[in-house]
């Protein structure tokens, strides 16, 4: 009996000491939202590119599949029918982004504002 509880309080503080060693691995910190990142779209959200809407997500764009809801309440729908969050609907024109904040832009604009390098369009994956 006596060798039992030696056994087990042996196993119990070898298997503290093998956690107490084990390494963790850090989360990856998420990149700022909002801020222009080199190399990367610096922002996400939908695109009327054409005659299809787009969606920019982590810097790369893809075919626009369901309907998004940006941050503000505003909607975007696969048919580039947009309803803001006061109610009024616009179709997307061309050119025309709308961010996830529920601010629209256009593509002049996010070049301008230096938001994206005037030949990104051209390097995307799609």
């Amino acid at each position: 009996m006596k060798n039992a509880v030696k056994l087990l309080s042996v196993l119990l503080l070898s298997g503290v000491f093998t956690l107490a060693q084990a390494q963790t691995v850090p989360s990856k910190s998420k990149p700022m939202a909002g801020k222009a990142q080199k190399g990367k779209m610096a922002m996400d959200g939908c695109m009327m590119q054409d005659g299809k809407m787009m969606m920019m997500k982590g810097g790369k764009m893809m075919p626009m599949t369901q309907n998004m809801t940006m941050k503000d309440g505003s909607m975007c729908m696969t048919d580039g029918t947009c309803k803001m969050k006061n109610g009024t609907t616009m179709t997307m024109k061309e050119g025309q982004c709308m961010m996830m904040d529920g601010k629209m832009t256009t593509m002049d604009e996010m070049k301008k504002s230096g938001r994206m390098k005037s030949d990104k369009m051209k390097n995307m994956k799609m």
